[in-house]
C-alpha cells in the first residue's frame, strides 16, 4: 500500500494496540453476541449463531459418517453420578453449579428466597459435561459383546462456573457437542480417540480455514479421569495458543465407577473401555482470532451464514423497482450454483438506508462477498463486486471490482473457493513464522518470552517426558512465565539431544506457549 493512503478502519481498537479489546470490539460490531445481564452467560446473537449453526451442520454430518449416533442426556446430573470417580469429581468441583431446593417462597419483603421445605434430597449438578450421565445409561444399555461399539453424541449446553470469562473463549455457560463411545478392548477405543481427534484437525483446517496441530496432552493437562488426552492447538494472532478440541480415551476408569461391562464372546463380563471428545462456541473465538482484522470480522466461507450479500443503492424514485428486479434475478442465478457441495448462500439486503452504510455492517461480519449494484450497474448488466480478504486498493480506497453479470456468476464459486483457501494459508503461513525451533536450554526459552515483542509466538522443544513430581517441577518453572505445555505434534521432527528441564536423553517434542 502506498505511503500517502490513509485508512479509516471500521473498528474503534486495532490488533496491534490492544488485542484484548479489538477482540470484544469485533464481537461487538459484528454483532456476534452481547452480555446476558448473568455473569459469564452471554446473548449470541443472529449472525453469531448462524456460525455456530453452521459449525453444527457440518461437524454433525461428520459425525454421523463415523457412525455415532444422537442422543440427548438429562441437564441434571445426581451428585451421587460425580462421587463414584473422585478424580473426575476432583476436576470439575470448583466449577459446579448446584442445584439444592425446588421451590421460592416470597421472603415476607417482596423478594424471593428458597423454600427450606422444598430442600431436594440429593443435589443436583448442572452438567458440565456427561460422563457419568452418559455411563450409567451405557451401564443398562450395554449387556454383550454385540452391543459393541457403542457410539453416541450429543449437542448440548454445558455449565462451568468460571471466575475469569470471556465471550466465546471461556463462559460460564456454552454449546458444544460431546461424543461418548464404549469399546471391548483399548485398541478399538483408541482407534475411536484418533479418529475423532483427526475429525477435529480436518474441520478446523478445511472448514474453519484455521491451522492446528493435534497430538497428545502431557499428564499433567489430561481430562480428569482419562487414560489419554489428545488436542488440536490453534495460534492467535496475538501468538497464544487456543486448545480449540479434545478427544480422550478414558480406558476402564468410567466404567468401573459406572459398571459398563458385556458379556464376552467366552461368556465372561468384562469391563468396556470408553472415550469422550468434544468442540464448542469456544471455536468461534478462534475463528476471530485467527481470520479478524482492524475493520471486523472475516467469515470463512464455509461457515459464513450468508457467502454473498447484494447491496442495491436505492434512491427513493421511480428506478427502485427496476433495480430490485435486477438484482432479485441476480440473487436467484447464484443461489442455484453449488460450492462447497451446498448451495450458495446468498442474501439480498432490501433495508432501507443508504448502500455504503449497510456495507460497513457487512463487512464487520465478514461476508465473503459484497456486491453494491447502482441503477447504471443493472442497466447495463454489471456489479461491483468487494471481496472480504482483499478489502482495500492501494490508495486506501475499498477494493470494488467491476464486472458483467454474467462473468461475475461464471466465477463466483471460483471466488469463494478461493477466499477459503487464502484465509487458511495466510493464517498457516504467520503460525509457521511463529514457531520458533532453535531454542535448547531454559535460558533461552525465558529470553524468547521476555524480548520485547508484541506477540511472541510458540516454543517448540525436545524433551524427556517426565511424570510425577519431575513433571510437577517442570510445570512450575513453565507457571512462573505464564507458560503452559500445549500437546506434543503427532508429525513433529525426530528429537536430538537433552530436555532442558531434566536433562535427560528428549524422547519428543512438545509446544511451549501462552494460552487462552
Amino acid at each position: 500500500m502506498s505511503q500517502n493512503a490513509t485508512i479509516k478502519h471500521a473498528l474503534p481498537v486495532l490488533r496491534q494496540d490492544d488485542f484484548a479489546q479489538w477482540y470484544q470490539a469485533v464481537i461487538a460490531e459484528a454483532e456476534l453476541a452481547e452480555e446476558s445481564g448473568v455473569r459469564g452467560c452471554m446473548v449470541i446473537k443472529p449472525w453469531g449463531y448462524g456460525i455456530w449453526e453452521r459449525i453444527q451442520k457440518l461437524m454433525d454430518e461428520r459425525i454421523k459418517e463415523a457412525g455415532v449416533e444422537n442422543c440427548y442426556f438429562p441437564l441434571f446430573i445426581p451428585l451421587s453420578y460425580f462421587a463414584r470417580e473422585a478424580e473426575h469429581v476432583e476436576g470439575f468441583a470448583k466449577e459446579m453449579a448446584v442445584v439444592t431446593h425446588h421451590r421460592l417462597i416470597g421472603d415476607g419483603k417482596g423478594g424471593l428466597v428458597p423454600d427450606p421445605e422444598a430442600k431436594l434430597e440429593e443435589p443436583l449438578i448442572v452438567r458440565p459435561t456427561s460422563e457419568t450421565v452418559i455411563g450409567a445409561a451405557m451401564a443398562r444399555w450395554i449387556q454383550s459383546w454385540r452391543d459393541l461399539p457403542m457410539l453416541t453424541n450429543q449437542w448440548a449446553n454445558v455449565v462451568r462456573w468460571e471466575m475469569r470469562t470471556r465471550m466465546f473463549l471461556r463462559t460460564s455457560e456454552f454449546l458444544w457437542q460431546e461424543g461418548h463411545t464404549a469399546h471391548a478392548d483399548e485398541a478399538d477405543a483408541m482407534a475411536e480417540t484418533l479418529r475423532a481427534l483427526e475429525m477435529y484437525r480436518s474441520f478446523a483446517e478445511d472448514v474453519l480455514a484455521m491451522p492446528v496441530v493435534a497430538g497428545p496432552k502431557p499428564e499433567n493437562e489430561r481430562f480428569p479421569g482419562a487414560v489419554e488426552t489428545f488436542s488440536i492447538e490453534a495460534m492467535m494472532q496475538d501468538g497464544k495458543a487456543l486448545q480449540a478440541g479434545t478427544s480422550h480415551y478414558l480406558g476402564t476408569t468410567f466404567s468401573e465407577a459406572a459398571g459398563i461391562r458385556y458379556q464376552d464372546k467366552e461368556g465372561q463380563q468384562t469391563l468396556c473401555h470408553t472415550t469422550s471428545w468434544g468442540v464448542s462456541t469456544r471455536m468461534i473465538g478462534g475463528v476471530i482470532m485467527t481470520h479478524g482484522d482492524d475493520d471486523g470480522l472475516r467469515t470463512p466461507p464455509r461457515i459464513a451464514p450468508q457467502q454473498i450479500v447484494i447491496l442495491p443503492m436505492l434512491r427513493d424514485n421511480d428506478g427502485d423497482a427496476a433495480l430490485l428486479e435486477y438484482c432479485a434475478g441476480l440473487r436467484a442465478k447464484l443461489a442455484a450454483l453449488t460450492a462447497f457441495d451446498e448451495k450458495v448462500r446468498v442474501l439480498l439486503d432490501k433495508r432501507p438506508g443508504k448502500a455504503t452504510a449497510k456495507r460497513w455492517g457487512w463487512v464487520k461480519k465478514g461476508v465473503p462477498l459484497i456486491l453494491e449494484i447502482g441503477g447504471r450497474d443493472a442497466e447495463g448488466g454489471q456489479v461491483s463486486v468487494l471481496r472480504r480478504d482483499r478489502l482495500w486498493r492501494e490508495d486506501g480506497k475499498a477494493n470494488f471490482v467491476g464486472m458483467a453479470q454474467d462473468d461475475f456468476v461464471s466465477s463466483a464459486v471460483e471466488e469463494l473457493e478461493a477466499i477459503q483457501s487464502a484465509l487458511f494459508l495466510e493464517a498457516r503461513d504467520r503460525r509457521d513464522a511463529q514457531i520458533e525451533r532453535g531454542i535448547s536450554d531454559l535460558a533461552g526459552l525465558e529470553a524468547y518470552f521476555s524480548e520485547d515483542k508484541a506477540f511472541p509466538g510458540w516454543v517448540e522443544l525436545c524433551w524427556s517426558r517426565p511424570t510425577g513430581a519431575a513433571l510437577d517441577k517442570v510445570v512450575e518453572q513453565l507457571k512462573s512465565l505464564k507458560l503452559t505445555i500445549r500437546n506434543t505434534p503427532m508429525d513433529a521432527a525426530p528429537v536430538e539431544g537433552l530436555c532442558p528441564f531434566t536433562g535427560e536423553p528428549a524422547v519428543e517434542r512438545i509446544l511451549v506457549a501462552r494460552a487462552y
